[in-house]
């Protein structure tokens, strides 16, 4: 039997019996009703895991002994920072679980001129926490240790300026006939993804003049929560741990 993978918020230290936190104790004791006894693989994302085995267990309240961390080796030696616009229904879930599943490091939710979504105080809070669980979810399931921070929604200008860190920044668009494979291998990332009806006119320009660089993916018009897993893999397979030199 497999044994299954939780995130924590709590502090783990080996040796040493820890408190799970309200949501992993709940998912622990309520849906998959594990006894004490039981093995638990725990990451609070310090980068390692923990083997823990249950001492006590409720529907609420879950209890392990940690045991000695281990090394975890699934983190990519790229950092992918995401500027994914947002959309409707469970696309934006879509984008933000297969982001963390090919190695994202941080996930910004844009507003631009198409976009159809408005998000705004309590309804915003709520689907960053709602997101933030997505995440947590996807790296539970593809085995990494570290869970990809989703930020606040942001504006394009906002975006330029958070993004100015990374090695490489691209915006990608069908328009443009640049391919990722006559770039220099970069350390950092940034990648720009529009709505569904596409990034404007403008935007691309304050993109590019802001030091983006256009790219196409190939001939035919991906979703928009298609594009940033093409684009993630097809980075990962270049610079990161999916090609033959990882």
């Amino acid at each position: 039997m497999r044994i299954p993978r939780i995130y924590t918020d709590s502090p783990l230290n080996s040796g040493a019996t820890a408190e799970l936190d309200d949501n992993a104790a709940q998912h622990v004791g309520r849906v998959l009703r594990m006894q004490p006894g039981q093995e638990l693989s725990l990451f609070n994302g310090d980068g390692q895991d923990y083997p823990a085995t249950i001492t006590a267990a409720g529907k609420k309240h879950v209890e392990v002994l940690v045991g000695q961390p281990e090394p975890n080796t699934t983190e990519s030696p790229l950092e992918i920072v995401l500027g994914q616009t947002l959309s409707k229904g469970d696309r934006m879930d879509y984008a933000v679980q297969k982001a963390v599943e090919m190695g994202v490091t941080r996930i910004v939710p844009l507003t631009t001129e198409r976009c159809d979504v408005k998000l705004k105080g309590d309804r915003e809070d709520k689907r960053l926490r709602h997101w933030q669980s997505v995440a947590v979810s996807a790296a539970e399931q593809c085995g990494r240790a570290r869970v990809p921070d989703i930020l606040p929604v942001m504006t394009v200008p906002q975006w330029l300026e958070h993004s100015r860190d990374c090695d490489i920044r691209l915006v990608l668009h069908h328009r443009t006939e640049q391919s990722l494979t006559t770039m220099a291998k970069p350390g950092r990332i940034a990648l720009m993804i529009g709505p569904e009806g596409g990034l404007t006119a403008d935007e691309i320009a304050l993109a590019e003049n802001d030091g983006f660089l256009p790219v196409a993916l190939g001939p035919r018009v991906l979703r928009t929560e298609t594009a940033p897993v093409a684009a993630m893999a097809l980075c990962q397979w270049l610079w990161g741990d999916l090609g033959e030199s990882a």
